[in-house]
C-alpha cells in the first residue's frame, strides 16, 4: 500500500492511507467512545460555518503568524483541554468541531503535480480496520452507504475550510486583526495570569469601518461571524476557572502564556 505524503501532516494525524478497494476490502468502522488525541490539544482548527454554534461553548480565536486559521480555544493552557477527561471522553455539554469529527478521514492530495483529491485515513485509529464486527468500507467491490457518506463529509468540510480561508483574507485585507491579550486576575496571585500567542477582531478598527467597507461585511455575511467571535471572547475566564477546578490550572507565578500555538490545518 502506498502512503500518502508524510511530511506536514496536520493536527491528530500519525499517517495517512488512500482507501482503496483493493486494499480494504474487508476493512469496517467500528464507533469508538473516546478520543484520548484529543486530550492534550487545547486548540482545534474551527472552520466558518461553525463559529455561531461554538461560540456557545469556548472562544473562538485566530493563530498567529501569517497564515492565520480560526480555533476554538478548549483550554487556555498548552496541553489542556477542559472539555474532555483522560481518556478523551465528553465531560458534558460541548460543541467538537467538524475537524475532530472528521478524523481518521480527510482528503489529501497523492501526487504534488495533481490538484486531485482522494479519501485517506490514519491506519493508526482504533476506528478503522479488518474488524470482525462494525460498518463494511465496501460492498461488492462498490463504496457501501457509509463510505459515500465520510466522503460527503469530507469534501463539505475542504469547501467550508476554502470559505473560512477568505474570511480570513478578507479580514487581512482590511486589517482588522490584531495581535490579541488576555488578563486574567485571580485570588491566588498578584498579578493577573496574561496569555497571549493569538490573534482577535480589533474592535476599534471594526467601528472606525467606512460605510462601504461595513456595508460589504454586512452583505457577504462576514458580521455575524465577527460578533460571534467577539461574544465567544467572554468565556476566556470560564475556561481558566475551569481548568483550575480541575486541578489543571497554572502553578507557577503569572508569566505571560501562550494561549494558542499554530496547529497545521488540512
Amino acid at each position: 500500500m502506498a502512503s500518502a505524503p508524510a511530511n506536514s501532516l496536520p493536527i491528530f494525524y500519525n499517517d495517512l492511507l488512500p482507501l482503496s478497494s483493493a486494499d480494504h476490502a474487508d476493512y469496517k468502522v467500528r464507533s469508538v467512545e473516546a478520543a484520548p488525541f484529543l486530550t492534550t490539544q487545547h486548540a482545534v482548527p474551527l472552520t466558518i460555518d461553525e463559529f455561531v454554534p461554538a461560540q456557545r461553548f469556548a472562544p473562538i480565536i485566530f493563530s498567529a503568524g501569517a497564515d492565520s486559521v480560526p480555533l476554538l480555544l478548549m483550554g487556555l493552557n498548552e496541553g489542556v483541554n477542559i472539555f474532555v477527561d483522560d481518556e478523551g471522553k465528553l465531560r458534558g455539554p460541548a460543541y467538537v468541531p467538524a475537524y475532530v469529527r472528521r478524523y481518521p478521514w480527510m482528503l489529501a492530495k497523492l501526487r504534488p503535480d495533481s490538484e486531485e483529491l482522494s479519501l485517506c485515513f490514519d491506519p493508526t485509529s482504533p476506528a478503522v480496520g479488518a474488524f470482525e464486527e462494525g460498518q463494511p468500507l465496501f460492498e461488492e467491490g462498490k463504496p457501501s452507504e457509509l463510505t459515500q457518506g465520510v466522503l460527503k463529509f469530507c469534501e463539505d468540510f475542504e469547501q467550508a475550510a476554502a470559505r473560512t480561508g477568505q474570511f480570513v483574507k478578507d479580514l487581512q485585507d482590511m486589517d482588522l486583526l490584531m495581535d490579541g491579550e488576555v488578563a486574567i486576575q485571580t485570588p491566588i496571585a498578584e498579578q493577573p495570569f496574561v496569555y497571549r500567542g493569538f490573534r482577535m477582531i480589533n474592535e476599534e478598527k471594526l467601528r472606525d469601518l467606512r460605510g462601504d467597507q461595513l456595508r460589504k461585511i454586512n452583505q457577504n455575511g462576514m458580521l455575524p461571524l465577527i460578533h460571534a467571535h467577539l461574544f465567544s471572547l467572554q468565556l476566556m475566564r470560564d475556561i481558566f476557572e475551569a481548568q483550575v477546578a480541575q486541578g489543571k490550572g497554572p502553578i507557577a507565578l503569572p508569566a505571560a502564556a501562550e494561549a494558542a500555538p499554530e496547529p497545521t490545518a488540512a
